[in-house]
């Protein structure tokens, strides 16, 4: 461990800070992509553009480094060890991701293995969900004082920041990345962002996959009712981490994927012109692991090496995304399976809709004991079905499903008639 920093420097640095809110435009871009449909990366917090990557953001890939400080305040003592609160996370949260990217990137955690006390109560933070700018600054300087006494930040990627969840200033509802509009310089090393936690003990489920995704420059795909009432997830419902973790099928899009570079370009199908095209879609959890049962009949996937996404692109900014989904890997708990369609725009702000499940069966529901939000539960396109998108008249056709696992599908753009 380098020499420590004294505690006077990381709250001079923290002072500096203007505020702790969401980084304004993209920096320099690295391109990553040149398929025609590959949407352009805006301006857009958390732009769904993959034609390039956003430097400013640690790209998944390989193995990535995560710390995480166990933070106790004086008006409370704690109920839980910094162990049990490790385990509240992982390996849940590594065995996603490595499920996720089919290998291609592993999340390897480092717990602090006791308790570092901050120096004002809990209650003195005013923790909540929408917190302000100025009580948010006084917990993470008060937060990076004392963790830099022990903690060598350089050796990490990510950064969690885990409250006592039984002291009475902790709001649960308040888990979310802090992206700093100044990097914190702390041990040679740039710290962007932060996942300030404040889960009850056990957490909700994926809830630290849901935040670290933002820490990879995933958007929010909920939608935030304005009145703080009616469903968060009409958007996406079950179908991505990114909109609920609640979800039956929480495995990330495979434009997600793409993003992120889990997929490589032979797994990604851009269709283009007014024909018909008849492709083969290999089910996004294939290759995810051994698949699990979940419908009488249901093949085993394959090795998880074939096309993954089919894309047409619609406008500027816009795009359908077209790939296959069953109850394996991530999504074992899925409601149903079949081809699933979504829109994607690269201009849409995170939480304003970037990505729009489109609902083949809009008359019905499925699973409402489970899903958190049943009438996109059923949304896939089924087998032998075949379902024209409202507003963009593309035909999508589900044709058939081989023994190994694949589907055959056909798209038919600029529908007439």
């Amino acid at each position: 461990m380098p020499m420590l920093r004294s505690t006077a420097a990381v709250c001079t640095t923290l002072s500096a800070l203007a505020a702790t809110s969401i980084l304004g435009s993209p920096s320099v871009a690295e391109p990553f992509s040149t398929t025609p449909c590959a949407l352009h990366r805006t301006d857009a917090h958390h732009s769904e553009g993959v034609d390039t990557w956003n430097p400013d953001y640690t790209r998944p890939t390989g193995v990535l480094d995560a710390v995480m400080v166990f933070l106790s305040f004086p008006d409370s003592a704690p109920r839980t060890t910094p162990a049990q609160l490790t385990a509240d996370h992982f390996p849940a949260t590594s065995r996603y991701f490595e499920r996720a990217s089919y290998g291609r990137f592993t999340l390897r955690q480092h717990p602090v293995e006791h308790w570092l006390r901050m120096p004002r109560p809990s209650t003195a933070y005013a923790i909540k969900r929408d917190w302000s700018v100025q009580d948010r600054a006084a917990y993470l300087r008060d937060a990076f004082a004392i963790a830099d006494r022990e903690v060598d930040f350089s050796r990490y990627q990510v950064v969690y920041l885990v409250a006592d969840p039984d002291a009475p200033g902790v709001d649960s509802d308040a888990t979310k990345v802090v992206n700093l509009d100044t990097p914190l310089r702390v041990d040679g090393t740039d710290v962007r962002r932060v996942v300030t936690v404040f889960e009850k003990h056990p957490p909700d489920r994926l809830v630290l996959a849901h935040e670290t995704g933002h820490v990879f420059d995933l958007p929010d795909l909920y939608h935030r009712p304005v009145d703080g009432k009616g469903d968060w997830d009409t958007y996406v419902g079950d179908w991505d981490l990114m909109g609920s973790q609640f979800g039956l099928s929480p495995d990330l899009f495979a434009w997600h994927k793409w993003k992120l570079g889990w997929l490589d370009p032979r797994q990604v199908m851009c269709v283009r012109g007014a024909g018909s095209t008849r492709l083969t879609l290999e089910p996004l959890e294939a290759g995810q692991g051994s698949p699990v049962q979940g419908t009488a009949g249901a093949p085993a996937f394959g090795l998880g090496h074939g096309v993954k996404l089919a894309i047409v692109r619609t406008g500027p900014d816009s795009a359908l995304g077209f790939e296959v989904r069953g109850p394996a890997g991530n999504d074992r708990a899925g409601c149903r399976q079949g081809v699933l369609v979504y829109r994607i725009r690269s201009g849409a702000e995170s939480g304003g809709g970037p990505v729009e499940v489109v609902d083949a069966h809009p008359h019905s529901e499925a699973c409402w004991e489970d899903s958190v939000y049943p009438p996109l539960a059923d949304a896939p396109v089924a087998l032998g079905e075949s379902f024209t998108v409202p507003g963009e008249g593309v035909q999508v056709e589900v044709e058939g499903r081989s023994a190994s696992g694949t589907w055959t599908v056909r798209l038919t753009p600029r529908v007439t008639g």
